[in-house]
């Protein structure tokens, strides 16, 4: 059974938002690194980059496949994990500390449309 956090937000799309304040760190499920296999590359986006909710920011390359990486919430980028362009296995070692990007959330509210731990996990299990 791939990790849940609580307190964390779920999209369906398999990504994560960490809420910080008035930021969100932004990452791919322990879910989604197991499905997904050896991570080999993160596309990330530029700093100061605009990403909206339901928006494709970047992809995450393993060697199944390649997947595009939603947006679970809108803001500006203010810091990519640069860690990951040299060393993306990092995701597979420990998806949840390994965030993609922090972004300045822009509408709060959007995290209202996002599932909490338990929610997530009967998600998965479907």
């Amino acid at each position: 059974m791939a990790k849940v956090i609580e307190d964390l937000y779920y999209s369906e799309s398999h990504e994560f938002v960490k809420v910080e304040g008035d930021f969100g760190y932004v990452g791919i499920t322990d879910y989604a690194q197991h499905e997904l296999g050896n991570v080999v590359y993160v596309d990330l986006p530029d700093v100061d980059d605009e990403v909206s909710a339901g928006e494709e920011f970047g992809a995450v390359e393993s060697v199944k496949a390649a997947s595009d990486l939603i947006s679970p919430v809108s803001g500006t980028v203010v810091e990519t994990n640069e860690a990951l362009e040299d060393k993306p296995e990092l995701i597979n070692e420990d998806a949840f500390a390994n965030w993609i990007i922090k972004v300045q959330l822009s509408d709060k509210s959007e995290l209202d449309s996002l599932m909490d731990a338990a929610a997530y996990t009967e998600f998965c299990n479907k």
